[in-house]
């Protein structure tokens, strides 16, 4: 037993890491990282997430809403920032917490940084899918029924095509490498960012300043049983907002391919954070100024809805579009982290060493895993009750990294570099980044709550039952023992 728990609690040597990760070609800058990071963050999130949560918890309050969830993903932002520029190495939260924890805690974080890479890759294809059939019906395209939709059973799909063909797409933009990926994400991202700011504009000519009162309606219970008005309803947003700011983690799992890590990695994960809130507020702000929140309610489109009753057709139109731009660039931001973080599980021997492998200094491998599970999640399986299960996860991953501070402070500049970012107010603001994502998976539903503790128990027995036998750091230290032996 006392081995068992050796194993679980041994650190690996940064050096290890820095030796294996030295083959990705460093090649991404800060303009990269920003775009990797607006791109994953504002996707289609920003179009649908300020009607909805208006209209079912926190009225004009909404901004409000995601202010609070800004403040607490800024805290772990500022940890992530910290981490990434003392310990470039791909997998980000799985490698880190590996390094200042041990390895069974590191698999802990990063296998509930898959959960979020996978569903979200699902999620993101069939989103990017539906919006995409949306924009082409009404010039007459439209595929039958056994092909536009995953199978549930009742509504005659069995597979959604354009689901399988987008994540396809990517899986081949991402094989070319990142530094190609990255110039085809920036321009997209700088097309996004336009098309919002015009909605911005647009839509504050029509804002009525009466629709902003009163700005936090008084308190009571919706049907379903959530909370409504007051700061109740506005809490009930924050949990459900804060699924839109995770992807600042998807920056930090391709530190090891950044030039410079210790300046484009802290400026990559907070300038793009900055740049997403300040967006999701505006927007938040101008849709909720524009008709009462209650128009809002049971509304798939708020943003292009607005648009088009304030009689803007062609803008609204032209949002549409946007939205499946949006989600393409998220798409490339989760499969391009999802694979790295593969890429270190195999890496390390904790998942088939053939994960772990590169094909001209690409974990391609590893990318081509996690395209056949998206394909087989987005195209043939239904999965919206899974949704909080992305946040539950990565919460979790996020609860790790901003008390992993406390580890890590004391071991930089000794066996971990110095780095050139440290987050600030030590030792008050990691503590206060963990309460703040464990307020918020406090506040997710018990069904997101079951699910991740199946996910997890399914996890734990993966790393017992092969994991932690197949580990390089276990396999050296036997071979480094028999090598003894026989001498």
């Amino acid at each position: 037993m006392s081995s068992v728990f050796a194993k679980m609690f041994r650190k690996e040597d940064p050096l290890v890491y820095q030796d294996k990760d030295s083959h990705l070609i460093r090649s991404l800058t800060t303009k990269d990282f920003l775009a990797l990071g607006v791109g994953t963050i504002v996707s289609t999130s920003i179009f649908t997430l300020p009607g909805v949560v208006a209209a079912q918890h926190a009225g004009p309050a909404v901004a409000l809403s995601f202010l609070c969830a800004a403040i607490v993903a800024g805290m772990v932002a500022f940890a992530y920032a910290e981490m990434a520029a003392a310990m470039p190495f791909a997998g980000s939260a799985y490698s880190w917490i590996n390094v200042v924890f041990g390895e069974f805690w590191g698999w802990i974080a990063g296998w509930a940084l898959l959960a979020e890479y996978f569903i979200a890759v699902a999620f993101v294809a069939s989103g990017l899918s539906a919006n995409f059939q949306g924009l082409i019906s009404p010039l007459g395209f439209k595929l039958p029924a056994v092909l536009s939709t995953a199978s549930t059973g009742s509504n005659g799909g069995l597979m959604d095509l354009f689901a399988i063909i987008v994540i396809l797409l990517v899986t081949t933009l991402l094989s070319r490498g990142a530094s190609q990926t990255a110039r085809v994400e920036n321009t997209l991202v700088i097309l996004k960012v336009i098309a919002i700011l015009v909605f911005i504009f647009v839509g504050a000519t029509a804002i009525k300043a009466h629709n902003y009162t009163p700005f936090i309606p008084k308190y009571h219970v919706n049907a379903d049983g959530s909370a409504f008005g007051g700061w109740q309803g506005i809490y009930a947003g924050v949990s459900e907002i804060f699924l839109a700011y995770i992807g600042f983690d998807s920056i930090a799992a391709n530190s090891a391919e950044a030039k410079n890590p210790q300046k484009t990695m802290p400026r990559g994960i907070l300038g793009s954070l900055l740049i997403a809130v300040l967006l999701f507020v505006a927007v938040a702000l101008v849709l909720v100024g524009m008709f009462s929140y209650a128009d809002y309610a049971n509304n798939a489109e708020p943003v292009g809805w607005a648009l088009r009753q304030s009689g803007h057709e062609i803008i609204a139109t032209v949002v549409q579009a946007v939205a499946v731009v949006g989600m393409f660039t998220a798409l490339i931001g989760m499969m391009l982290a999802g694979s790295r973080l593969l890429y270190s599980f195999g890496r390390d021997g904790l998942l088939p060493k053939a994960l772990g492998k590169l094909s001209n200094n690409l974990p391609n491998r590893a990318l081509l895993v996690l395209t056949i599970i998206g394909i087989a999640l987005g195209a043939f399986f239904p999965f919206t009750f899974l949704a909080q299960l992305i946040s539950a996860g990565t919460l979790i991953a996020f609860m790790f990294v901003s008390i992993g501070i406390y580890a890590l402070r004391p071991r930089e500049g000794k066996d971990i570099p110095e780095p050139s970012f440290k987050m600030p107010l030590y030792p008050v603001l990691p503590a206060l980044g963990f309460l703040g994502a464990l307020a918020i998976f406090w506040g997710l539903d018990i069904q997101a709550k079951t699910y991740a503790l199946g996910w997890f128990i399914f996890g734990m027995l993966i790393y017992f039952g092969y994991g932690m036998r197949h580990s390089t750091a276990t396999v050296d230290k036997e071979k480094e023992a028999a090598k003894k032996q026989a001498d």
